[in-house]
């Protein structure tokens, strides 16, 4: 792109528009997104105002292996959701809780601590002609109003897996239905999880280490 890039921070909703073009996750056809293309562009486009604004990477900008595995469940199976509460947690760019709104849910809370990925979730959901609300509160000290808790992808770093695998399974101890899609990350934990589905991911090597992960749906118990 040669033109200047929007300023991300003042104009959040032009800055998106203009590094990312409307796709279908590979495996969710049904789903429109604003996803990046090429990887460089936009993640330097995001680099040039990180230092100034605190502006987070922008993981929001893809559709991960665990999102696309936890949309494409609900999809295919929409009692899982239809009628109940749904919390999309560290939603990113918000295909999950998308899903779930198309799905039947009752209602969406979409979280995620970058603001920048707040608003790409209100885009995609425009897009796809749901309602899915958002918050960026840390909601790992809180017992969110949430019948379903769907993370995707939580699992990538250490400090991120050991912060909020206690809390989802306390939660889960409370009665809420907490689904997480992982595509083998390394710190997802080895005990108290039941697979549900498993999908095999169309990816990128600018993002993944191969251009397909095998990517399981997983119902986290107590």
């Amino acid at each position: 792109m040669n033109s200047p890039a929007p300023d991300a921070s003042r104009d959040p909703a032009r800055f998106i528009r203009a590094w990312t073009r409307i796709e279908s996750p590979a495996l969710i056809p049904e789903l429109r997104l604003h996803l990046a293309g090429p990887v460089t562009p936009l993640w330097e486009a995001t680099e040039k105002t990180l230092n100034e604004t605190g502006l987070a990477p922008p993981y929001w900008a893809f559709a991960w292996p665990g999102g696309q595995a936890i949309a494409r469940h609900l999809l295919d199976h929409p009692a899982t959701v239809r009628g109940r509460r749904v919390l999309d947690f560290a939603a990113g760019g918000g295909i999950a809780g998308i899903a779930a709104a198309r799905a039947g849910a009752a209602s969406v809370v979409a979280s995620d601590l970058d603001p920048l990925a707040l608003t790409a979730i209100t885009l995609n959901a425009a897009l796809n002609g749901v309602d899915v609300a958002t918050t960026d509160r840390d909601l790992t000290q809180d017992m969110p109003a949430a019948d379903v808790i769907l993370a995707g992808d939580v699992c990538y770093e250490r400090p991120m897996a050991e912060r909020v695998i206690p809390w989802l399974r306390g939660l889960a101890g409370q009665g809420v239905t907490v689904l997480m899609g992982d595509p083998g990350r390394a710190y997802l934990p080895h005990q108290g999880l039941v697979e549900v589905a498993h999908y095999a991911v169309p990816t990128s090597k600018e993002l993944e280490d191969r251009e397909l992960r095998e990517t399981r749906v997983l119902r986290l118990l107590p």
